[in-house]
């Protein structure tokens, strides 16, 4: 019988559901500037190294957590009613909900800092928040339809409307809805 031998230890299921409940935690309870990699290990019962191990960074652990639902819990399915500027509002307005929430601008802004150390963090931002699938399928709805132009760059406008649901976050004041809607309309008026 050969003795086969693995290098680094097998990862612990309970171990990664600590670290990952740890994170999410301590990430809405602190926010990104505040979260370090010690913090995460104590909370968690773990030693860093088993957290670098498996995590180059503090910014892969926030992209693990987002793409799991433990940021952001809410599935931002966008509508088809067979109106595209309507249904795009309706999710936008559901997105924008997030800032109405306490320390739900917080977060949006602890997670913007965030991607701007972890590119990966940036893409299940959205993804987190439908663009990529939801808005992106609808958009092409959209076109198929006829209420969009057939060369309608999808991935951009998805990508812009984030850009402004972004900026609404670190605005840091009372967030003006209205205005993202109009944005989201003119885009889609013809």
């Amino acid at each position: 019988m050969v003795n086969e031998h693995r290098s680094g230890p097998v990862r612990s299921t309970a171990a990664r559901e600590a670290i990952l409940d740890a994170t999410a935690r301590l990430f809405h309870n602190r926010g990104y500037d505040r979260l370090t990699i010690e913090g995460i290990a104590k909370e968690a019962g773990v030693g860093k190294q088993t957290i670098y191990r498996w995590w180059p960074s503090r910014g892969a652990l926030i992209g693990e957590c987002l793409a799991e639902g433990r940021l952001i819990p809410v599935d931002f399915v966008v509508p088809d009613t067979g109106e595209l500027a309507a249904d795009v509002e309706t999710w936008l307005r559901s997105v924008l909900s997030i800032l109405d929430a306490p320390e739900g601008g917080a977060l949006l802004r602890s997670l913007v800092a965030a991607a701007t150390e972890d590119a990966g963090v940036g893409a299940h931002l959205g993804e987190s928040l439908g663009v990529e699938k939801y808005l992106a399928e609808r958009l092409r709805g959209g076109i198929r339809d006829g209420q969009l132009a057939a060369d309608a760059p999808v991935e951009q406008i998805g990508r812009a409307i984030l850009g402004a649901i972004v900026v609404e976050a670190l605005a840091r004041e009372a967030h003006d809805t209205a205005s993202v809607v109009q944005l989201t309309r003119f885009l889609f008026s013809r």
